[in-house]
């Protein structure tokens, strides 16, 4: 069934007769999104989000998968855990959209007390994976730079100074984690989900030329250019012990991976 979500009764009307729901709609940005593209985001998160969780009370859902995010976490330079997400500030440049998760957050426990509909909530930390969006203007680090090395950019162009780090997870993980703490964890309880291990983005800038087939390709800093903070790890100890979350797909297994589905895919034109 397709559905205006922004509707609350075509979403009340999709949800009715569903055990389980997994709210994956919205939108997300990417460091270059100007401030008014990203106020329309967040009220478009906020919007579906409510009217989904609404939907799910009335209708007498069981279970529900809602998505926070790793912007929600204050600045740290270490592996961040779950319990620390009101230990400080929201990172400046997350601070809207950070703040939009954490706002999701205390909607999702308020519906759960109220309504007693299970609610597992899962924060993300860097997703890549195929069928991603990979325009270098509006896309995210992993898909930007696969893009760009596909289409034989020579230097390649990499954002900041290369000294950003980030964990990254394929998203067949991620989707098998999101359906383990569906099963598991569906009391509110905000969960990691993540590889754990940081990367600089030098470091996955060389893998990603490698599984194009590029390894002495070189490389081209722009420090200019939009970035986001400069560290951001997640502990992922409560996934493992929790739910039994296990990464499976190495980095570079899975850059080889959705490298391979972009070209077979016709992506070779870098634009941005």
């Amino acid at each position: 069934m397709v559905a205006d979500l922004t509707r609350p009764e075509e979403c009340l009307r999709a949800a009715e007769g569903m055990e389980c729901v997994i709210h994956a709609a919205g939108t997300v940005g990417a460091a270059g999104v100007g401030p008014s593209a990203a106020m329309a985001g967040i009220t478009l998160n906020l919007t579906l989000t409510a009217n989904m969780l609404e939907a799910a009370w009335r209708a007498g859902v069981q279970r529900a998968l809602v998505f926070s995010s790793s912007t929600a976490y204050p600045v740290v330079n270490r592996p961040i855990r779950e319990d620390e997400l009101w230990a400080g500030p929201v990172f400046p440049g997350y601070h809207s959209y950070g703040w939009m998760r954490r706002y999701i957050e205390r909607l999702a426990e308020y519906v759960g007390l109220e309504s007693g509909l299970g609610i597992a909530v899962v924060r993300p930390g860097a997703l890549y994976g195929p069928r991603d969006n990979f325009d270098p203007a509006t896309g995210h680090v992993v898909s930007s730079l696969i893009n760009r090395a596909v289409c034989g950019e020579s230097p390649l162009q990499v954002w900041g100074t290369g000294e950003d780090i980030r964990d990254f997870l394929h998203v067949r993980d991620f989707a098998r984690g999101c359906l383990l703490a569906l099963e598991h964890k569906a009391d509110c309880d905000p969960i990691n989900l993540s590889s754990g291990v940081g990367v600089s983005t030098s470091e996955l800038s060389r893998l990603i030329l490698t599984a194009t087939g590029r390894p002495e390709a070189d490389l081209r800093f722009e420090p200019g250019r939009p970035t986001a903070l400069g560290y951001r790890v997640l502990d992922i100890t409560k996934a493992r012990t929790a739910i039994g979350f296990v990464p499976q797909i190495a980095l570079r297994d899975g850059l080889t991976e959705v490298v391979a589905w972009y070209r077979a895919q016709g992506g070779t034109t870098a634009r941005g």
